[in-house]
């Protein structure tokens, strides 16, 4: 009976499957996700549909022609609180309340079909990271792993930064990153540490370069001084923050943006219009808010340390939200939120570094919106 099973199985057959959603940009046709081609038909019964749907979820492609997860599983705050966190300076408490390890969660992700990871040298838990890799048995080539190189590093300089790169091979487990990104624009810095990273994309130790946190006119200043344009953008997206000026111009360049804090940090779940919108289609204000995202062609990057909160905020292939949908959630950002996102990028720039609290070389006038 068991070899009659195995073998039906075999031999069984499971249609490909392709969402089509309405492009919200300027282009008249639609994006097509397609779904269905990694796994054999055996593997898809035994893993479960939510799995599958994760293991082959959509890609977008980079303008060096990589195919980058258009989902990925976000690690900050996973098992460790850096000390300079925001939370921690608003809250001394704030350092005693993990939950749970990195390990632990990562190990889930990965459990749960996510395979794009979303680290940082800031985040402090890329050991653990690596460690829930090993156990995983996930082969690494079905990995997509990114990191960031912290402002400490490279406010030192190129030999810390390439010391860095190292550490973080080590501690993933893995002799190269597929995407490697200079965490903030460290003022007089970063364009420095981003022409070591070119270096050590020569070297074969980094796929792909990119940004994190950049202005439009820290990325004008870093694209006249090197020769690698950065494959993507890694700020903060969401109806609460969107910068349309500012993400139009990186989208007009090539550059793709990684979202993070997609989902707010879960502090507009209970708004109103996302409620609204969550029950027209059944789904949660998690769903929504990861859906708009995706929609918009962004990278979206949930991070959660409960398991069923992992499988929750994946399930946005789904569904399509309607184009009055989206121009509603569109128009959820306030003046004061830009405002708070003026402050922030003051702030975090020299954040750590010898000129932490200071103003010193930070652009006082960029493109905020």
């Amino acid at each position: 009976l068991a070899t009659l099973t195995t073998s039906l199985l075999a031999s069984a057959t499971f249609p490909r499957s392709t969402i089509a959603f309405r492009s919200t940009t300027s282009q008249s046709s639609p994006k097509l996700f397609q779904f269905g081609s990694k796994f054999s038909s055996t593997t898809r019964v035994f893993m479960g549909d939510n799995k599958v749907a994760l293991l082959d979820c959509p890609s977008i492609k980079l303008h060096d022609g990589t195919k980058h997860p258009a989902i990925g599983f976000g690690t900050y705050k996973v098992g460790f609180v850096p000390a300079s966190a925001s939370s921690v300076v608003a809250d001394s408490a704030a350092t005693n309340t993990i939950e749970r390890t990195a390990k632990e969660c990562v190990g889930d992700a990965l459990d749960c079909g996510y395979r794009f990871l979303e680290c940082a040298e800031f985040y402090g838990n890329e050991h653990q990271v690596g460690e829930a890799i090993a156990a995983s048995g996930v082969p690494r080539e079905e990995l997509f792993l990114c990191s960031k190189v912290w402002t400490t590093t490279i406010e030192k300089g190129p030999a810390a930064v390439r010391a860095q790169l190292e550490k973080t091979l080590q501690d993933l487990g893995t002799d190269y990153i597929d995407l490697y990104l200079i965490h903030w624009p460290v003022p007089g810095k970063h364009v420095e540490a981003y022409q070591t990273l070119e270096e050590l994309q020569k070297e074969g130790k980094i796929r792909g370069l990119g940004v994190s946190n950049y202005a439009w006119e820290d990325y004008v200043e870093l694209k006249e001084a090197t020769t690698v344009k950065p494959l993507v953008n890694q700020i903060e997206i969401n109806p609460f923050l969107y910068r349309k000026n500012t993400i139009d111009n990186f989208t007009k360049d090539g550059v793709v943006l990684q979202s993070y804090r997609s989902l707010r940090d879960g502090k507009a779940f209970s708004d109103p219009t996302l409620v609204k919108i969550a029950a027209a289609h059944g789904k949660t204000t998690a769903q929504v808010l990861g859906r708009w995202c995706v929609q918009h062609g962004f990278v979206y990057v949930p991070k959660s340390v409960k398991k069923e909160r992992m499988v929750e905020n994946a399930k946005v292939f789904d569904f399509e939200l309607t184009e009055e949908e989206m121009a509603v959630l569109d128009t959820l950002t306030t003046p004061e939120t830009i405002q708070t996102f003026e402050g922030l990028y003051r702030k975090c720039v020299n954040r750590d570094t010898s000129k932490d609290g200071t103003m010193d070389g930070v652009k006082m006038k960029i493109t905020l919106d």
